[in-house]
């Protein structure tokens, strides 16, 4: 009888213990470092281990209701190519509707982030997910793609959001705010 009352108490204070470590997770403020730069990234933002050594870091951000999928950020560093290098890649990266053409789809805008010129694309349409010049690539319809190259001080630096179009929208404006932030 005692050792069953032990059981079940450890098991409880396993389960206590696990929901308090996931509300502690919920809350936590996950940091992002560019060269001294420090924006705290949104809470349901998660990080996870890049998929690449290329990527500086990697957060899945959460599906809007309704999306079959999370969208993912990626962000770069020290990565070269000038900026029209970049955004003609990131463009090529997406497949207009018909009868559209990718610049009847995409807006590039001029901006600063912590003071350092930005480039911010805009692009929807089909989304072309595969590594480069790779021949495995996987169509996903009715994407889009938040994309921005900031040059700074002593690196450039990439930053990508691309999910399912509803889910980028929804978090567009917490995107922008964060990058603003940076300080």
């Amino acid at each position: 009888m005692k050792r069953a009352l032990w059981v079940v108490c450890v098991g409880v204070l396993a389960c206590l213990g696990a929901a308090g470590s996931r509300a502690e997770d919920k809350d936590s403020k996950e940091v992002v470092e560019l060269d001294g730069l420090k924006a705290t990234v949104p809470a349901d933002w998660k990080k996870e281990q890049p998929k690449s050594n290329l990527r500086y870091a990697q957060f899945r951000v959460p599906r809007a209701e309704g999306d079959d999928a999370d969208a993912e950020l990626v962000i770069f560093k020290g990565l070269g190519g000038t900026v029209k290098q970049n955004v003609d890649r990131w463009k090529a990266s997406f497949i207009p509707p018909e009868g559209k053409t990718i610049d009847d789809v995409s807006t590039l805008q001029k901006r600063k982030v912590a003071g350092f010129p930005a480039t911010y694309l805009d692009v929807r349409g089909t989304y072309r997910d595969g590594v480069p010049g790779s021949t495995k690539v996987t169509k996903r319809p009715g994407y889009r793609m938040l994309a921005v190259q900031v040059d700074g001080d002593k690196n450039p630096y990439h930053f990508k959001l691309t999910g399912p179009a509803k889910t980028i929208e929804k978090h567009k404006k917490e995107f922008d705010k964060w990058l603003e932030s940076f300080k």
